[in-house]
């Protein structure tokens, strides 16, 4: 599974570690950035590999089977700019899960979405990845 995030990499990093501790060693966790500073973060977080910018993302993103990453990330313009086109395209294209966390900062709303902190949607997230991982031997 992968972790992608940008700018500071704070949610891919709270993500990570809260995979850590929900998944077994079996699982592999690639960190993806869309930025150094993002990739650094998530890797520190404990990341088994990490890869930066967006051709690393479009190679990647085809190979796993989880992609857990912001809304943010399949809308072109956002994070400041950080996410491309390119970036948008391969996450929507790769034939994994994609498990988008609905965060508002770029005023998209998901109708029907509850209103969580992002604590409440890490917690959400994880619960998730559990019922993946025990629903599915190719998770």
């Amino acid at each position: 599974m992968c972790v992608i995030d940008g700018r500071g990499g704070g949610l891919g990093k709270r993500l990570i570690q809260g995979l850590r501790g929900h998944v077994g060693a079996p699982h592999e966790i690639i960190a993806l950035g869309t930025n150094e500073t993002a990739t650094k973060a998530m890797k520190q977080a404990g990341a088994s590999q990490s890869g930066t910018g967006e051709q690393c993302i479009k190679q990647t993103v085809p190979t796993v089977d989880v992609i857990l990453a912001s809304l943010n990330l399949v809308l072109p313009g956002t994070m400041l700019g950080e996410v491309t086109p390119g970036i948008a395209r391969a996450i929507l294209g790769a034939p994994g899960r994609k498990l988008l966390l609905p965060l508002n900062r770029a005023q998209v709303e998901v109708v029907g979405a509850e209103t969580l902190t992002l604590e409440n949607l890490i917690g959400c997230t994880m619960r998730r990845v559990r019922v993946l991982l025990k629903s599915s031997v190719s998770v």
